[in-house]
């Protein structure tokens, strides 16, 4: 998969990119992750990305011209057909970031992630966007941070990252559950003993206590996903 992130601030990406499953996946070529600046493509000799609101109001937009620009050129050297590719703008009024997003992003083949800032993206750009994506109900001062976000729940689900290809299969929001609870060694830890069921071998019926907690936990903590 190959992943271009679009953004005003490049640098803030170095530390993610550079750590742990994201890394492992740009080193062992699961994922070829480049990060683009915006400003770099703006016409404006003070390289100025934003301006202020036709009918008013407060904050700064986002301007058409650098994002479009910068957007065209990384599309135009990929080349990878529109089925297999989505263009996205992490906004606070796209819809949920979901596991089963993540899953199905995972599937393509090149996702383009526009950071957008400030007051939001000029509109005139939406002929370039295929969704757009939120992490939460809530705002940030910019797309960067969701970007991230999108980035790692989608680069651990691609075939090779993870050390334990299951690992994936059996997290929360599978099924739309909660994961169970997880024990590991000493079997004793002040006081408190490890489920005898764990300790068992007996693998259905620790697949069968397994589901009865993960139900159990969602049904506590995160009632809304049993409905569906």
């Amino acid at each position: 998969m190959r992943i271009d992130v679009l953004t005003i601030f490049p640098s803030m990406f170095d530390a993610v990119l550079g750590e742990s499953i994201v890394k492992r996946a740009r080193e062992a070529r699961k994922a070829a992750i480049e990060v683009h600046n915006i400003r770099d493509y703006t016409l404006d000799k003070h390289r100025k990305v934003d301006d202020r609101p036709y009918g008013g109001g407060s904050g700064m937009v986002m301007s058409a011209q650098p994002v479009f620009s910068c957007c065209k050129s990384v599309l135009k050297k990929t080349r990878v057909a529109k089925s297999k590719r989505s263009v996205i703008l992490l906004s606070p009024r796209g819809r949920t970031l979901t596991q089963k997003t993540a899953a199905r992003l995972s599937l393509k083949k090149h996702l383009v992630l526009i950071c957008g800032h400030y007051e939001g993206v000029d509109e005139r750009i939406a002929g370039l966007i295929d969704e757009e994506i939120s992490i939460g109900d809530y705002v940030l001062t910019g797309g960067e941070l969701p970007a991230m976000v999108l980035i790692d729940a989608v680069v651990r689900l691609l075939p090779g990252v993870l050390g334990n290809a299951d690992s994936a299969l059996q997290e929360s929001f599978q099924d739309s559950l909660l994961e169970y609870p997880q024990y590991t060694r000493p079997a004793v830890f002040q006081g408190k003993r490890v489920p005898g069921v764990l300790l068992s071998g007996n693998h259905p019926a620790i697949a069968e206590w397994r589901h009865r907690q993960a139900l159990a936990v969602t049904k506590k903590r995160r009632p809304d996903l049993l409905k569906k």
